[in-house]
């Protein structure tokens, strides 16, 4: 809606992270449980850090410069740059993986209760669906709204520096690059419970009063055309206009 509204402001008060197999579709069923909505082929990532995700997309463009003006005359798309950087909180057989660029905790072999992680001499790809749902509450009548984003493709393409110790949490930093699909497809897609969206409604004219019928007749003959002749003379009066003569002279 065009102007100013205050009801649709976004403020990520909640949100979530979900990690599936490449081209997993975000879920557009919206229910009271979202762990229900994203059943189907998602993991949830967990808690993540206050900061919450910060979404970046850059687009690089090469200008073509000509002898005849100053200014570029033409842009060329040479990249585009989706990413998602984000906090795990939580170390666990998905969150380590895929902080890691791939692989699985496996358990040791004669030991309960005991796993191991190995990390690759070199990185392989490791290409995965990323999702993220947040709610807000609307200003206007209270009502949630829900914003889904998801990327089919893509993989983690910087990992920050774990930080160990006494004071503070540990954290798998990492920064999340959406791919290119072969198909040529969305690189990512919004799904919104939103009812900002809504188109406007169609103006509706109110309905005009019925004329009722008159309770006098109502002639539909035409009236004769005035006559051409010339009017009757006057009883009394000649038609034409006679002068009295002179009188003689003695």
């Amino acid at each position: 809606m065009a102007g100013t509204n205050s009801s649709e402001i976004r403020i990520a008060g909640v949100g979530r992270l979900y990690v599936a197999a490449a081209d997993t579709k975000v879920p557009t069923t919206f229910s009271t449980d979202p762990s229900t909505d994203w059943a189907t082929g998602w993991k949830n990532l967990g808690f993540t850090s206050g900061e919450g995700v910060t979404f970046s997309k850059k687009d690089k463009l090469e200008p073509v410069d000509v002898w005849q003006a100053v200014s570029p005359v033409h842009f060329v798309y040479s990249d585009r740059d989706l990413t998602l950087k984000f906090s795990l909180m939580q170390f666990n057989e998905d969150t380590l993986p895929f902080f890691m660029g791939g692989g699985a905790v496996e358990a040791v072999t004669g030991s309960t209760g005991v796993y191991k992680y190995e990390i690759a001499d070199r990185p392989y790809a490791d290409v995965r669906a990323l999702g993220l749902e947040f709610t807000d509450v609307r200003a206007s009548d209270g009502a949630t709204v829900t914003y889904r984003f998801g990327v089919p493709r893509g993989q983690v393409t910087a990992a920050d520096d774990i930080k160990l110790a006494r004071k503070s949490a540990a954290q798998l930093g990492i920064t999340y690059t959406a791919m290119a699909a072969a198909d040529g497809s969305a690189l990512a897609s919004f799904v919104m419970k939103d009812a900002a969206y809504a188109p406007p409604r169609a103006h509706t004219s109110l309905p005009q009063p019925k004329e009722h019928p008159s309770p006098w007749p109502v002639s539909t003959s035409t009236p004769p055309a005035p006559s051409a002749s010339k009017p009757s003379a006057v009883p009394g009066r000649s038609s034409s206009t006679t002068r009295a003569s002179p009188c003689p002279r003695s």
